[in-house]
């Protein structure tokens, strides 16, 4: 930006700033004193009243929107309820089928914002790291809350080593130019995948949505394609139509609550918390849901 004194990243950020008021502005030869105090009140008056970005805000339109880390909260507690049901409900009840449908609405969004956040960091070294530290950390609380959970006799890996895969799908993608290798390449990585929880799936999901890009057209078409991916292998397993539907139905909700409500920004306060809280949630929930199983 030439003669703002600010930076493109500032002038950008203050450019998508959210306001329900807009001022007039005026421009004022010089030597009119008492216009130019008159204007500064003004633009004072505007900056009080305008909104700061939060969870949930209002766009200029009036519309409802949320952030980035308001949608993972939500996931996250959707991903609780699915973890409570695994562990302590009857299998096959109504309310035990209900909680776990809920929880699909959890890995279709960190898929996505996985994605998104791969484009936007700083240091994809540190972020590969984060996720591979974390599912380490992760992966005994993982076994103490799901000791049945695992693929002919192997431990399964918990989700954090898939999103870690996840990731290794997108370096791929971005730093192998000869097609045929970086094709055997991702291969092998969804195949990695079998060993861990969302296996194939979020791989799958993750490469939807690196074809998607900021396309709104694709976005929902890679959304759709999910849907129809994990609710038709769920109709197809066990020949039950609600099944299907309801595998389908979290996804679909993800895609609204993303394509429709999410405001393209994080929180504006408590970044750095959020960013940690939702790393070590994952292992914190499990540990406390593995030693009550095992209280119980």
């Amino acid at each position: 930006m030439i003669g703002t004194g600010k930076s493109p990243a500032l002038a950008a950020e203050l450019c998508c700033f959210p306001c329900s008021y807009s001022f007039p502005v005026f421009h004022y030869s010089a030597g009119t004193g008492q216009k130019k105090e008159r204007a500064a009140k003004m633009l004072r008056a505007a900056a009080i009243l305008t909104p700061a970005p939060s969870y949930f805000t209002m766009n200029t339109k009036g519309v409802f929107t949320m952030s980035r880390d308001s949608i993972k909260m939500v996931a996250m507690l959707t991903m609780l309820i699915n973890h409570i049901a695994n562990v302590f409900l009857p299998a096959g009840q109504p309310l035990t089928n209900l909680c776990l449908c809920i929880g699909y609405f959890t890995a279709v969004t960190m898929c996505f914002f996985l994605v998104e956040g791969y484009g936007c960091t700083r240091s994809k070294r540190r972020y590969a790291g984060r996720l591979l530290g974390f599912a380490v950390l992760a992966q005994l609380p993982y076994q103490l809350a799901f000791p049945a959970n695992g693929i002919a006799g192997f431990v399964q890996f918990n989700m954090l080593f898939t999103l870690l895969l996840c990731f290794l799908v997108l370096l791929v993608q971005e730093k192998i130019r000869d097609r045929v290798l970086r094709g055997v390449c991702i291969v092998l990585l969804i195949c990695a995948s079998l060993f861990c929880d969302w296996a194939l799936l979020a791989p799958v999901f993750t490469l939807l949505f690196a074809w998607a890009g900021g396309n709104r057209t694709r976005q929902k078409a890679a959304f759709g394609a999910a849907a129809l991916l994990y609710g038709g292998m769920a109709g197809l397993g066990s020949g039950q139509v609600w099944e299907a539907v309801g595998c389908a139905v979290p996804i679909l909700v993800s895609a609204f609550v993303i394509l429709y409500l999410y405001n393209g920004r994080r929180a504006a306060r408590g970044r750095t918390f959020y960013k940690w809280f939702f790393y070590a949630f994952y292992p914190a929930h499990l540990l406390v849901l593995g030693l009550l199983r095992l209280a119980v």
